[in-house]
């Protein structure tokens, strides 16, 4: 039994093509770029502290949770006793690695004393993480209130971009429900590259419409840009439109765990592992005739 070379170099080429499609594949905003300020929320009340008690728990409060992003991607914690509490909370994006979370996490407290000073609340938010906190008493306000939007200035036309858009929007809004204790959803569907976050004391089904709620903001506050980011009180959404189709970088080493990539990177190593797969049977089904055909000529 033999097979023709040509069919043996036409699966060799599928196999190599295959597996780096489902290799090339991962977020756009990697960590090099993770401590890049985006904005930053801070309160017009200042701390009326002349024994300097508030400030002393601020700084316990920052050291706590700095400490705690050594160990996981989100926590809350709180310092003090009333009247002089201070409650805290720090999120990492959810395909960055502990450790890139602390580096992230450590940038903040010395940015939130330069950009808000004695502000009684404040949120400081980079590209990979933030960090928040407030006094006990501070008003509260819904997890959807916005906070911040960015919109590209490039433009697109037409009715494929906002199919596709829409279409990619409705995948991230499944994948944070779906994506257990991370809330997170980062992949590509079609052209566009789509990322959500929720914070992490949300609830899947308010994550959803968290999520969706800035979704809603983007499409009619950013239109036909090519690109924009969404910031509400608990979650966020990015986006970017690519006409000729998501481009390929390569994957930065130790990608962080709990990540939802997109259906596309999932099949694609699925089918890459079967033509591995069918590669080897092949081989071994060719050195096998082969051994046959010497045995015969003995």
């Amino acid at each position: 039994m033999g097979f023709p070379r040509k069919f043996l170099s036409l699966l060799y080429a599928s196999l190599c093509s295959i597996t780096i499609l489902g290799g090339s594949f991962t977020s756009f905003t990697t960590a090099a770029d993770s401590t890049d300020l985006v904005f930053k929320g801070c309160a017009d009340q200042k701390f009326q502290d002349p024994t300097g008690v508030y400030l002393q728990n601020l700084k316990t409060l920052m050291s706590a949770l700095v400490s705690q992003a050594s160990q996981k991607p989100f926590s809350s914690a709180s310092s003090g006793a009333d009247p002089y509490a201070i409650t805290g909370l720090f999120q990492c994006r959810g395909d960055l690695t502990i450790p890139q979370c602390y580096t992230c996490v450590s940038r903040i407290p010395g940015m939130s004393d330069t950009l808000c000073g004695k502000a009684v609340a404040a949120r400081i938010q980079l590209s990979g993480c933030y960090l928040s906190y407030e006094i006990v008493g501070f008003k509260q306000v819904p997890g959807t209130e916005f906070l911040y939007k960015v919109c590209g200035s490039s433009r697109a036309s037409g009715t494929e971009f906002e199919s596709r858009r829409d279409a990619a929007f409705s995948v991230a809004e499944n994948g944070v429900k779906s994506g257990g204790n991370s809330l997170f959803y980062a992949g590509r569907y079609q052209s566009v590259y789509v990322l959500g976050q929720c914070e992490g004391d949300l609830g899947a089904s308010d994550c959803g419409d968290c999520v969706k709620s800035a979704f809603e903001t983007a499409k009619n506050d950013c239109a036909d840009s090519v690109s924009g980011q969404v910031y509400l009180h608990k979650c966020y959404i990015s986006y970017s439109y690519y006409s000729n189709g998501v481009p390929a970088i390569s994957s930065p080493p130790g990608t962080g765990t709990g990540t939802r990539k997109s259906t596309e990177r999932t099949v694609a190593i699925a089918v890459g592992g079967v033509a591995a797969l069918g590669f080897i049977i092949v081989c071994l089904m060719f050195l096998k005739s082969v051994f046959k055909k010497r045995r015969s000529k003995h």
